[in-house]
């Protein structure tokens, strides 16, 4: 083992800090992929948990692996493009736990069922993906900001996307959802400042997720350069071309970020989008 691999492994056994220990995060979309990734890291942290997800079977997983690192966790079945699905998932967390200290919104979405089965974007396409992706963020949001206003404290992280930085000839309808969802972490960061809470955006990367396997399934049908290409290989193409640290991006690295974003570390951050894309996008 060379001296750097030794040096890395050693760390890699190192215990995680506790700075989120008595802590209450509700994460939308936490079933699967990134939300799963941060779900975990949050609880490695400290942090209680509540998935929030419509995927009740890989939602209680999570729960299950929460719980596993000696967390409590709660799966609450939620529908975020309705305010009242929101509104409830508030509400279950605060009878379980009583408080609520970090809200990520998570939640999204490429497209109407049955988009990746497409060659052309349809306008219940563009729907869907500001209905999850944008109004979700919002439902989530306005759900639970009079709890932390009266607190006065809270942390909420929006997931956008790089595609919100750069616009997507192919997606034009889910780069302008996470633009848009950049905004509103903007629109709400300065709305919500007065009341000590913190409100930032993440911007993935490549990530290799089942979403993104659709994406890439779907891309090879439209674009020559990868043709005929398997997702994977399509996906292994677009890390090769565009990522100049030349690795994928993983839901851990997402959940180490936000875990940052909603610690004591980043108190006076707030109304900010942070990169994690190995160099793919610099601002």
């Amino acid at each position: 083992m060379t001296t750097s691999a030794r040096n890395q492994s050693q760390t890699d056994r190192q215990p995680v800090p506790q700075e989120l220990a008595g802590k209450v995060a509700v994460i939308t979309g936490g079933a699967v992929g990134i939300g799963r990734g941060i779900a975990l890291e949050l609880a490695a942290r400290g942090a209680d948990t509540v998935i929030a997800d419509l995927d009740e079977a890989n939602g209680r997983k999570v729960v299950s692996e929460v719980e596993a690192l000696g967390r409590k966790a709660l799966f609450v079945r939620t529908d975020v493009t309705q305010q009242d699905s929101t509104d409830a998932m508030v509400k279950a967390a605060l009878d379980r736990f009583s408080k609520i200290d970090i809200l990520v919104n998570n939640a999204g979405v490429w497209g109407a069922p049955g988009w990746s089965d497409r060659t052309e974007i349809t306008s219940q396409d563009w729907d869907t993906v500001f209905n999850v992706n944008v109004f979700g963020a919002v439902h989530a949001m306005r759900s639970v900001e009079k709890h932390m206003q009266d607190r006065k404290s809270g942390k909420i992280v929006n997931i956008s996307s790089v595609a919100g930085r750069i616009g997507m000839g192919g997606s034009a309808h889910y780069s302008a959802s996470k633009a848009a969802e950049i905004n509103v972490t903007q629109a709400y960061a300065l709305r919500l400042a007065r009341f000590n809470i913190n409100v930032n955006s993440i911007a993935p990367g490549v990530l290799w997720t089942p979403l993104t396997e659709k994406a890439m399934a779907r891309r090879a049908k439209v674009q020559p350069e990868i043709a005929g290409m398997s997702p994977r290989q399509a996906f292994d193409r677009v890390v090769e071309d565009r990522v100049p640290m030349g690795r994928e991006q993983t839901p851990g690295d997402i959940g180490k970020t936000c875990a940052f974003l909603v610690s004591d570390r980043a108190r006076s951050i707030t109304g900010q989008t942070l990169n994690v894309t190995g160099g793919w996008q610099m601002n």
